[in-house]
């Protein structure tokens, strides 16, 4: 029976959580803590459960005594806690030995290299030639010598060397030789000198080393530029050559959006380009069913240009393009064709566009394509130029290779359309030239429609949309989606649970001016300058017929360089005459000839002005002809890159800088006259900046009364148009307002 006892324990040893459970139901176990007493018949041990034999002293009898009380406790515990079935709760894991050895073994490997690299192979003593002879060589205790790697000599001794002298039997002896036949003929004439015979004399074998440290320096390079290599295929394959990587580099890097899920943009997501949509519409009819048009012998344009200024929504609009039309859509930056490899760009141009005929039809975007399609031949260019011109070479021919029944649109987008290349504009490529222009203060309203659809206020949108897009001309949809997400960022910094229009106003001027600059503390001489500045723009508009509606004035200090600014609301103007032109100039010195009546000096407060009065001077005497004694003429060509040599002689150089002088001065003495009779006006508003810091239009009007002359705002025209409902009739010299759209 001993052999089936003995087979039935180690069965059970092998399961002890049934064990457990058996032995509860048959023998009553006791628990002292966690361990299981299996029998009655055992002993309480206060040893830890599972020493092993010989170890039971090990932790000691206080530390076995704390042991058990911290298993009676923990014992305790996790039976009042159980499992979720209510049995005891299970052992921890056991650790895989097998794991420990795969992590140990290369851990160990790697620690013994690094040792036999870096520790010294032997126990050696550098000594010299003297004494080696003095020591070893006259009191004949070397027993053989041993050059090693032809520098080096190892000595042996006797054994008779350890009584003799004392020598250590651990401790190898060299010494440093210039050149063998030198140490062979000093090692003959020494043992002549010390009458050895020839017979026993001390042997000299020669050997060749080489260490492990001195290996892998050798090696190092090597391995090195191994690794390098290695790591440049695996990041050209993650970069774009995918599987293939390093061979790989001249795939395209498009990036292909599934019409299905990807591509989720519409038309009606793009507000404020209704003649651009309109235009763009012809590609996405084609796509949609080009049966249509081939019926008829019509052949869909190949390309189109979006061009216009940045952040108009080019590149939105050609998304709302594939996903209106339900085809795939290929986009890629124009900088992503040139590399500094030769042929990397043209090989990414016929990847690019085999991969659109694969999955025909569909539309490629190609966005700042002015970074590859610049005009050829300009300027002498080398180096990476070229590189550049065979991508533009090779995209002209890809162009022109596929037909216009293969369904591949290619839609490009670019701020400079000037400087593309003619070649590239030609029909037959980009047949299209598609402008997206800021929008006026119609498509402004849609645009803001749009953004404040997220945004949390209980305003109504429309009436809320058409006051900002008052407020907001010349802003470009970029821009007025970064004036909702500021709004909605002032409110929530001010804790706030929706977003009003004052949020709103200070997002427009966040946008303007530049963030407000509390920390920015002016002295009492500085804010008195800065405010009569202020009020001295204020008066000049005030009282100008074309000058801008003022809306705010404001001395507190914006952005990096503002210390005060004047808002104004300007119509969505095309056309400008002359007195319009002198009217703004005039507004503009206003803050410069304040500081001349007030003050015994003047500031440099005023040179962002004079830039643009110089600005404005010279546009009117050399670009729109409006001087009589230089003439009609326009010297400025807008198609043409800049040029060292001016387009006119110096004489005529000379004319021109002497008529912007004289309108400058012009204007100057017009605003110099008006304040002089307007000072009073000016101190007024200058006090009342310095009391409240910002004063609106509607102060103004209270200080001054309403402007001397008939007016009609942008704001009024479009935010309250129920006002006037049949406007007064036209006068001789009023400007009639523009129509809104």
């Amino acid at each position: 029976m001993l052999p089936a006892q003995l087979s039935i324990r180690l069965r059970q040893s092998s399961r002890p959580l049934v064990n457990a459970i058996v032995n509860r139901q048959q023998l009553g176990p006791r628990r002292v803590g966690s361990a299981i007493r299996r029998y009655a018949s055992e002993k309480e041990s206060s040893n830890p459960p599972n020493a092993p034999k010989g170890f039971d002293n090990f932790f000691g009898k206080d530390k076995g005594k704390n042991w058990q009380k911290k298993a009676a406790a923990g014992g305790a515990n996790n039976a009042n806690k159980g499992n979720s079935n209510g049995g005891p709760s299970k052992p921890p894991p056991i650790p895989d030995p097998k794991t420990n050895l795969t992590t140990m073994v290369p851990a160990l490997f790697g620690t013994w290299l690094v040792w036999r690299m870096i520790a010294p192979q032997e126990n050696a003593r550098e000594m010299t030639w003297q004494d080696f002879r003095n020591a070893f060589l006259d009191k004949g205790l070397v027993e053989r010598l041993e050059v090693i790697n032809r520098n080096r000599v190892r000595v042996h001794l006797r054994p008779e060397a350890q009584s003799i002298q004392s020598v250590s039997p651990y401790v190898t002896y060299y010494f440093s030789i210039g050149s063998i036949d030198a140490f062979e003929r000093k090692l003959d004439e020494a043992q002549s000198e010390l009458d050895i015979p020839p017979s026993e004399r001390i042997p000299v074998a020669y050997k060749d080393e080489v260490s492990v440290a001195s290996l892998v320096l050798n090696v190092a390079p090597t391995i090195l530029m191994i690794g390098f290599l290695i790591y440049m295929t695996r990041r050209a394959g993650s970069a774009g050559g995918g599987s293939q990587g390093i061979f790989g580099i001249g795939k395209s890097k498009a990036k292909m959006f599934n019409q299905e899920s990807e591509v989720t943009i519409k038309f009606k997501d793009v507000a404020g380009a209704d003649e651009a949509k309109e235009e763009i519409m012809e590609f996405v009819k084609f796509l949609k069913n080009p049966e249509q048009y081939e019926r008829l012998g019509a052949k869909i344009p190949k390309g189109a240009i979006l061009s216009g200024p940045p952040g108009t929504g080019k590149t939105l609009l050609a998304k709302a393009t594939a996903g209106e039309a339900g085809v795939p859509f290929f986009s890629v930056s124009g900088s992503e064709f040139v590399e500094m490899f030769v042929g990397v760009g043209p090989s990414r141009v016929r990847d690019l566009f085999a991969t659109a005929k694969k999955h025909a039809p569909c539309i490629i975007f190609v966005d700042e394509i002015d970074a590859i399609g610049k005009a050829r031949g300009k300027s002498g260019q080398f180096g990476g130029n070229d590189e550049r011109e065979s991508t533009l070479n090779q995209l002209l021919v890809e162009m022109d290779g596929f037909d216009s029944n293969e369904h591949v649109v290619v839609l490009a987008g670019t701020n400079r359309p000037d400087v593309l290349d003619p070649a590239l504009m030609r029909p037959g490529r980009f047949d299209r030239h598609i402008a997206i222009d800021r929008p006026d203060i119609a498509g402004r309203a849609q645009i803001f429609l749009v953004h404040l659809r997220p945004i949390k206020t209980k305003a109504v949108l429309q009436t809320l949309a058409n006051k900002l897009a008052a407020l907001t001309p010349g802003f470009s949809g970029a821009d007025i989606h970064n004036v909702c997400n500021e709004a909605a960022l002032i409110a929530a910094r001010h804790q706030k649970d929706e977003v009003t229009d004052i949020d709103f106003e200070s997002a427009i001027e966040r946008v303007i001016a530049g963030l407000e600059k509390k920390s920015r503390v002016l002295s009492p001489e500085e804010k008195k300058i800065v405010a009569y500045h202020e009020a001295g723009h204020a008066i000049a508009g005030w009282y100008l017929e074309f000058a801008d509606p003022l809306l705010k004035v404001s001395i507190i200090p914006r952005g990096v360089a503002a210390l005060g600014y004047a808002q104004y609301l300007p119509k969505d103007q095309y056309l400008y005459s002359i007195k319009q032109l002198m009217d703004r100039m005039c507004m503009t010195l206003g803050g410069r000839v304040s500081e001349h009546l007030f003050f015994d000096t003047i500031t440099t407060g005023a040179q962002d002005d004079l830039a643009k009065v110089t600005r404005q001077a010279y546009g009117q005497v050399a670009t729109y002809g409006m001087n009589e004694k230089v003439g009609p003429i326009s010297y400025q060509d807008p198609n043409s890159e800049e040029r060292f040599q001016k387009p006119y002689s110096e004489a005529t150089g000379t004319l021109i800088d002497a008529e912007v002088r004289k309108l400058v001065n012009e204007a100057f003495d017009r605003t110099f006259k008006l304040l002089t009779e307007k000072k009073d006006d000016i101190e007024k508003v200058a006090q009342l900046l310095l009391t409240k810091e910002v004063i609106t239009r509607e102060d103004m009007e209270n200080l001054l009364g309403k402007r001397p002359f008939k007016e009609r705002t942008v704001y009024d025209e479009y935010v309250r148009p129920s006002q006037t409902i049949t406007p007064p009739p036209f006068e001789e010299g009023d400007v009639p307002p523009r129509d809104t759209p």
